[in-house]
């Protein structure tokens, strides 16, 4: 494996900033210093990043990429090499897959598939069931990031509705568990009532009167009840409603906390005035709410009650999207923006790049316990990403490298443009240029 040199880079960690040089070698971060450039041998890479920003690798704790049984949409290598594109050195990928995750057996031959194929690193949720439990237990804490129950709308068997199932999961407090909080009966009895009416072509812009702040805060609220009664480590994902706010805390660090919260792209991005342009595309569960919802999203990544900026990644083809409410899937690709789009936010002045660095680096390698990531430190892996904050660009079908082929943020003009991304040392991505010969590790957690 080649020795880099990085110079000259702006380099963001720790709520500080200053211009310093980074030394690669054997995957690792060898050397943070300041000052004179060091003196390397010639087989060394000198990357002069002079003017650019220097980042640690974004760690997305959030992604469907359709692997196994659903790669006609996505699968491990290609949209890990979306995301290593837009400076996402590793992630989490959720479990509904076919088959669906909720066994260990299953849950391995993710990983192996992964090590074949994924250019970032990798763990993957094991998913949580009605009757699954001795499998969760059984689960090794050191190599799954964690539990994923959906309290609401799903797919298969991987709805978790019965009280003492949920109970079960709850008790197991020494691993992380997400949840996707939505209330299924409130979400059946107002599609009903809006499928009388339309029939099977609702307007999408009732998508979020059908999936609304009821349905996420009676869930949510029953989530944080079951955290608190068990002391779980609970992680409650896409937080889409400024009602749930309530449930978060700030003040304290975000690895102290035992509820910890997460916000997605779109949700800060978007909000209900866009469903009559960009109709489907933009249909998510939970769904994007109102301008409201968006800015107290916002309010609360700026102080502290939102701990995780993430995707929720999920492609379906643009033929798949192309339907009726009743028929169009939820979800939509994000991982190759994710990062650019929140650098958008602080050339406007809305975050911080300490903040965004926080939410989307540090914090969730914090809350999850990745060993040695997340942070530009000596001794950690080299999982870094390398910035120009002024070399404007469009996003448009030329640039994607989704599988689908397709992004809701098409025409939007960005400032900033991801120029490297380095994957446990190993260069992976230069100037839209990959290098797929070396493939992601698996997340080792420290439990």
């Amino acid at each position: 494996m080649s020795r880099y040199l990085i110079t000259n880079a702006l380099i963001v960690n720790e709520a500080k900033q200053f211009i310093g040089h980074v030394l690669i070698q054997n995957k690792k971060i060898q050397s943070v210093t300041t000052g004179e450039i060091p003196t390397v041998s010639s087989s060394t890479v000198v990357i002069p990043a002079d003017g650019k920003w220097l980042l640690p690798g974004i760690i997305d704790d959030q992604v469907h990429f359709r692997d196994p049984g659903l790669t006609h949409k996505g699968d491990l290598f290609t949209e890990s090499r979306a995301a290593v594109a837009g400076g996402i050195t590793s992630l989490m990928e959720m479990p509904n897959t076919i088959p669906q995750t909720t066994t260990i057996k299953l849950l391995l031959q993710k990983f192996k598939l992964a090590a074949t194929k994924s250019l970032a690193n990798y763990s993957f949720y094991i998913g949580a069931t009605n009757d699954n439990f001795e499998e969760l237990k059984m689960v090794d804490r050191s190599l799954t990031c964690g539990i994923k129950i959906f309290m609401g709308a799903s797919t298969g068997n991987m709805l978790v509705n019965d009280p003492s199932s949920l109970a079960a999961i709850f008790s197991i407090s020494d691993l992380l568990i997400a949840v996707h909080c939505e209330d299924e009966e409130i979400i059946r009895n107002k599609f009903s009532e809006y499928q009388a009416k339309f029939g099977e072509d609702i307007p999408v812009e009732y998508h979020p009167v059908i999936r609304n702040h009821e349905a996420c805060f009676r869930s949510s609220s029953l989530a944080v009840k079951l955290a608190k009664q068990f002391n779980s480590r609970l992680h409650i994902i896409h937080v889409s409603t400024a009602d749930e706010l309530v449930h978060f805390e700030t003040g304290i660090p975000s690895r102290d906390k035992r509820i910890t919260s997460e916000v997605c792209i779109h949700h800060l991005w978007f909000d209900q005035s866009d469903y009559a342009r960009k109709g489907t595309l933009i249909k998510w569960n939970p769904a994007i709410k109102n301008l409201a919802d968006k800015e107290a999203l916002i309010k609360a990544v700026n102080d502290d009650r939102i701990d995780v900026i993430a995707t929720d990644h999920a492609p379906h083809t643009l033929e798949e999207k192309d339907n009726p409410y009743t028929k169009a899937p939820s979800g939509a690709p994000m991982v190759q923006h994710s990062l650019v789009a929140m650098l958008e936010y602080v050339h406007q002045g809305i975050f911080t790049i300490d903040k965004v660095v926080n939410k989307m680096c540090h914090t969730p390698a914090d809350i999850f316990q990745i060993r040695n990531r997340g942070y530009i430190r000596e001794g950690y892996f080299a999982d870094l990403v390398i910035v120009d904050p002024d070399d404007p660009w469009t996003i448009n079908k030329s640039n994607l490298y989704y599988k689908c082929g397709w992004s809701p943020l098409e025409g939007t003009s960005i400032k900033s443009r991801v120029t490297h991304t380095f994957v446990n040392g190993h260069l992976a991505y230069d100037n839209g240029i990959f290098d797929d010969s070396v493939k992601g590790k698996a997340l080792e957690f420290n439990r």
